[in-house]
């Protein structure tokens, strides 16, 4: 073997003695537990939305009080973008009502009265003063269709961490047994509202 080929297979053997070298070093240090390895994704919890019974501006009920059906509008004249804790928030409403069988009796209202409870996501808070429009007239308000009942409640400060306010109503109606009775039947019709509040 001449000299030419005698330094190539040193070569070769020099490479290959590095190969064996380096395929005995272990793992990489980027595979390596503690390296810098690609976190792992985590899922995030959406919030669960608040619901809103005025998110349009305005709703409609019909409630049902033995004989009494009563259709009543809620609405409020601040945006609900202005809804906060510490902002006065009007709720008015206006209500008419009819009676079955209808042999002509009335129907009269003897008084609204709304509690406002704020409240987180987590419980209710502590509810605020109720707040009541009593008949100033015997047996009460005449609200039989096509007389009608309107009112302004208006919601005072809540806490801060209140996230919405649930407005409870109660109505409360006196119906003549007979038309010309003065004998009457009461009867109570109760809804609720839950209205978001903004930040």
């Amino acid at each position: 073997m001449n000299t030419v080929a005698r330094r190539w297979v040193a070569v070769i053997g020099i490479a290959v003695a590095g190969a064996a070298t380096l395929s005995g070093c272990g793992v990489a240090p980027w595979d390596e537990a503690g390296g810098s390895a690609t976190p792992t994704p985590t899922a995030s919890v959406a919030p669960t939305p608040i619901p809103n019974d005025l998110s349009g501006g305005a709703t409609a009920r019909e409630l049902t009080a033995g004989a009494v059906t009563a259709e009543v509008d809620y609405w409020s004249t601040l945006g609900m973008e202005r809804w906060t804790a510490t902002a006065l928030k009007p709720v008015s409403l206006s209500m008419t009502t009819t009676v079955a069988p209808d042999d002509g009796q009335k129907v009269y209202l003897q008084s609204a009265t709304m509690i406002a409870v704020p409240g987180t996501a987590e419980a209710d808070l502590a509810p605020l003063e109720a707040q009541q429009d009593a008949s100033t007239v015997s047996p009460g308000y005449l609200v039989l269709d096509p007389y009608s009942y309107s009112q302004t409640f208006v919601t005072g400060p809540v806490p801060d961490e209140a996230t919405h306010v649930t407005l409870q109503f109660t109505f409360d109606f006196l119906v003549q047994t007979t038309p010309t009775s003065k004998e009457y039947a009461k009867q109570t019709a109760t809804d609720t509202l839950t209205v978001a509040l903004t930040d």
